[in-house]
């Protein structure tokens, strides 16, 4: 049945966004996934994620990311994980090797997005995938009044600073798991502070946005 998630509020202490972020994903994901799930996270930067499920819900867990300094901050906090490219690592596992594939914050960055969560779609049960939401109504408002993409915390880099990305936006996003085949079962959509609900139109006023899709049966 799909739902809309109901949404832990992470803590408002005025931590810095790049925390948010972390907390955000922390406290959704970890209302989602079972104890004992095995998990295995898309990017998994140092692994704060996997730990705290590695704890906290008896998660067995890896990571995998392209970065060397990723790998061993993740190794440091007990956390298996390898270093190398993503989709790669998902073909080394056969059909239904995880409970979880999560994809966080990691969608954008991928050189080829469409492949690799076909594939999380085959090697997970459920497949989570979190990203900013670029079709946010101040991105469009930056775009149309003034001609310039938005500089933010989100967007802190001029555009010949920034890394490769794929904006994607919701109603982008929900196009793809359609076309992909895969059903929706839950949706989380925050405002633009990633901590206050969206319960209104979140293509335009959701800032950050998180699904759980899986296949159809």
């Amino acid at each position: 049945m799909e739902a809309t998630a109901n949404i832990p509020t992470p803590p408002a202490n005025g931590t810095a966004r790049e925390q948010v972020k972390q907390d955000t994903d922390l406290h959704i994901l970890s209302g989602w996934i079972a104890p004992g799930s095995r998990v295995l996270d898309l990017g998994c930067g140092r692994g704060q994620l996997l730990e705290h499920l590695l704890h906290a819900k008896q998660a067995r867990v890896v990571g995998v990311d392209s970065d060397l300094h990723s790998v061993i901050g993740c190794v440091e906090r007990g956390v298996p994980a390898y270093q190398g490219d993503i989709l790669e690592v998902l073909n080394f596992y056969p059909e239904d090797s995880f409970d979880w594939v999560v994809c966080s914050r990691t969608v954008q960055e991928l050189a080829q997005p469409s492949p690799v969560l076909e594939r999380a779609l085959v090697v997970g049960r459920h497949v989570a995938v979190g990203f900013v939401n670029h079709g946010f109504w101040l991105n469009r408002w930056n775009m149309f009044w003034r001609g310039h993409r938005v500089r933010n915390e989100v967007y802190p880099e001029p555009w010949y600073e920034s890394r490769p990305s794929n904006p994607v936006a919701v109603g982008d996003f929900e196009d793809f798991c359609a076309a992909a085949g895969a059903q929706v079962t839950r949706r989380a959509f925050l405002a633009g502070d990633w901590r206050t609900p969206c319960h209104f139109w979140p293509k335009l006023l959701a800032g950050y946005a998180l699904y759980e899709f899986s296949r159809k049966s």
